[in-house]
């Protein structure tokens, strides 16, 4: 495993994270409190130190599935958990199809949800913590950041930034939080497949020389990167994949074909799909899926396969241009897309 620090700070994490989404929420599998935890431990074994919660997984159970995986690992482990949504009163943040919760980004909200989520975790701090799929409003909300500055002030936070969601968009959410708020960390999705926005988030975090770096989630396009669906794979009812259209699954895997140059017997064209994104010197981590041991494996020796060549970039790039030659209805994004002066006029 290698490690990567942000900017500024001396938060060092693995650049194979773990993300607690598929082991707490039931969208990718239900698993035991016992299989959860092996994962877990296997990852840390692995020499994965970073791990992603957020209190709407499980209603909380991803923070405590943390306290119960590492009771004596706390110095050796990163904890990066969100805040925002208001679960407490509203049950999980999404339900079926996706539909969000209400949210609540008062200072005293956060407040109470950041005690709540420490003693969850069974620890004194939070080495990251995450406004969880803000809109624009947080990010002019003033109250809300020194809120955040009063939290860091008093040792419950280490750091904090943000996270964009649910689905890929959100651009000037990020590009306005990067200019005006310049946060430690900006998660978002980002893949070989699904470049916008996130290749503009990064553009402006270098532009306006801010030390932002960013975690990636969803770096395998829900799976497809990983290279084994076929026309035939079918998902089960529960499964949040299931909920995509056909022509999601069928395009893909005719993209997929035209990037399997990038495998060799030294890299899986998943390892690969990581490495694409660790090529950028802002990335501080990747978040993998990750949902059982063997694809842990994979993930987590990604940083040590060949890295990308640039003939290879050069090739990824031309591809992407020009869509990989397929035609289709062009992606649907959330958030505010068009430009921030249009938004507020």
């Amino acid at each position: 495993m290698k490690f990567r620090t942000y900017k500024g700070t001396d938060l060092a994490v693995s650049e194979v994270g773990f993300g607690m989404w598929t082991i707490s929420t039931g969208w990718w599998g239900n698993y035991t409190e016992g299989e959860a935890i092996a994962l877990m431990r296997k990852a840390f074994d692995l020499g994965i130190t970073l791990f992603d919660a957020a209190d709407t997984y499980g209603n909380g159970l991803s923070e405590e599935y943390i306290a119960k995986a590492f009771p004596k690992n706390r110095d050796e482990i990163v904890i990066a958990t969100k805040v925002g949504y208001d679960f407490v009163h509203h049950g999980e943040a999404r339900g079926r199809g996706q539909r969000e919760i209400p949210q609540d980004f008062s200072p005293d909200a956060i407040v109470r949800a950041t005690e709540a989520a420490l003693e969850r975790l069974k620890t004194d701090r939070i080495d990251l913590l995450q406004l969880h799929n803000i809109r624009m409003e947080q990010v002019e909300d003033d109250a809300l950041w020194k809120t955040l500055e009063q939290l860091q002030g008093a040792g419950k936070v280490r750091f904090y930034g943000i996270a964009l969601g649910p689905a890929i968009g959100w651009m000037y959410e990020g590009i306005n939080a990067i200019r005006e708020r310049g946060p430690t960390s900006v998660q978002h999705i980002y893949n070989l497949l699904e470049q916008h926005p996130g290749h503009a988030l990064h553009q402006v975090a270098r532009e306006t020389n801010k030390d932002t770096m960013f975690l990636i989630r969803v770096p395998h396009s829900s799976g497809m990167l990983e290279g084994k669906y076929t026309a035939d794979t079918a998902f089960p009812p529960g499964d949040h994949r299931a909920h995509r259209p056909r022509s999601w699954l069928l395009n893909g895997v005719k993209k997929i074909d035209q990037l399997r140059f990038l495998e060799s017997s030294d890299r899986t064209l998943g390892q690969a799909a990581l490495q694409w994104l660790l090529a950028d010197d802002r990335v501080a981590s990747t978040l993998p899926n990750i949902y059982n041991e063997e694809q842990l494996i994979e993930f987590a020796k990604a940083p040590e396969t060949p890295a990308l060549t640039s003939d290879e970039m050069e090739r990824i790039a031309e591809l992407y241009s020009d869509n990989f030659g397929i035609e289709e209805d062009p992606p649907k994004f959330k958030g505010t897309m068009e430009l921030a002066e249009t938004a507020a006029a």
